[in-house]
């Protein structure tokens, strides 16, 4: 278990204050939509806060039933971000990064220069790094411009 979530006092999974940051930031930069949708022309369906996993067309879902996909999605992925960064991290640094995986996927992030450079010691460059991330089908776009800079931001302020 990541430290986004702890058990709680009769087993289930509540959200840890980093876990709240996590929720906080990564629903605000994917937006909310309860009804499967294709954001850019190619791309899979999406569902709730930038869902893509078993969604078809047609789905629809609750806000309660996203933010129940969102915690638990991002607990997964927080758990990939903590087993490929070997170093420490500030909780704003983990929240960056886990908005990072959860849009590019662990597997995109962990083979990552960002994970490269914050393991080997530079902080700042993996922070930087972030921005490289700004493109969907080779093309820089914008929205993921503007979300890089904003998760550099918080990753920076971390260090």
């Amino acid at each position: 278990m990541s430290r986004l979530v702890k058990r709680g006092l009769l087993g289930g999974l509540v959200a840890t204050a980093v876990g709240l940051a996590a929720i906080t930031h990564t629903g605000e930069e994917e937006g909310l939509k309860l009804k499967a949708y294709i954001p850019i022309p190619g791309d899979r369906p999406t569902i709730c806060y930038g869902e893509t996993k078993r969604v078809r067309m047609g789905q629809t879902a609750t806000k309660a039933e996203c933010d129940a996909m969102l915690l638990k999605r991002l607990d997964e992925f927080a758990g990939k971000v903590e087993t490929c960064v070997k170093a420490p991290m500030s909780d704003r640094t983990l929240v960056s990064f886990v908005g990072l995986a959860y849009n590019i996927g662990s597997g995109g992030f962990c083979g990552s220069t960002v994970v490269r450079r914050y393991n080997a010691g530079d902080r700042r460059g993996a922070c930087d790094a972030m921005l490289m991330w700004n493109k969907a089908g080779g093309r820089v776009v914008r929205g993921l411009t503007l979300r890089r800079e904003r998760e550099r931001a918080m990753c920076l302020a971390g260090l």
